[in-house]
């Protein structure tokens, strides 16, 4: 069982600028949510960063949420939490799988985005994975955020001088030599 398995952790990086995340989390079942949540919280605040909370109705919702707050708000990274527990249909299937993949294609696109969507076959795992003393996923998704964080932060500012840069200025239409035709 993972409960009594040995894992590893980096250590949290540390931060020369403040640190804000937004928590978005799926409180469907609340007691588990709330445990996710504080494990989060205490982790952003253990490095020094901030963070805000938003609520949506379900596990699929939430990353909508943060691609939304990412072309809207000034988040330096995002942490989602909730929890899907297999039910009778595929729509446990569904849930997880999509709400994973648009969480995985999001951080592709260069969010930093710590996953803490809990996916479990009965409510006990999920209390012993929510629990902030015990496997405390809530906090290792925001240790997750914060290590991407870090690791954005730290190339964030180099380029490699390749790829197409739009120019300042209009460029000509083909056969123009004079610059008179401009698009």
């Amino acid at each position: 069982m993972a409960a009594s398995e040995q894992h590893y952790s980096p250590d949290v990086p540390s931060f020369d600028k403040p640190v804000k995340l937004l928590i978005v989390v799926a409180p469907y079942y609340k007691d588990i949510a709330d445990n996710l949540v504080t494990g989060a919280k205490a982790e952003i605040e253990a490095a020094g960063g901030t963070w805000e909370i938003v609520e949506m109705p379900g596990a699929l919702e939430v990353p909508t949420a943060i691609g939304i707050s990412d072309r809207r708000s000034n988040f330096d990274g995002y942490v989602a939490l909730g929890c899907v527990i297999r039910g009778e249909t595929t729509h446990y299937e569904t849930v997880c799988n999509d709400s994973s993949r648009a969480i995985q294609l999001l951080g592709l696109q260069g969010l930093c985005i710590g996953n803490g969507i809990l996916t479990v076959e009965n409510r006990a795992q999920a209390e012993v994975r929510a629990d902030p003393g015990g496997q405390n996923k809530g906090g290792g998704a925001a240790a997750a955020a914060l290590h991407l964080i870090a690791l954005s932060r730290k190339w964030g500012a180099q380029t490699k001088g390749i790829g197409f840069r739009p120019g300042s200025e209009s460029y000509r239409v083909a056969g123009d030599t004079d610059g008179s035709q401009t698009t």
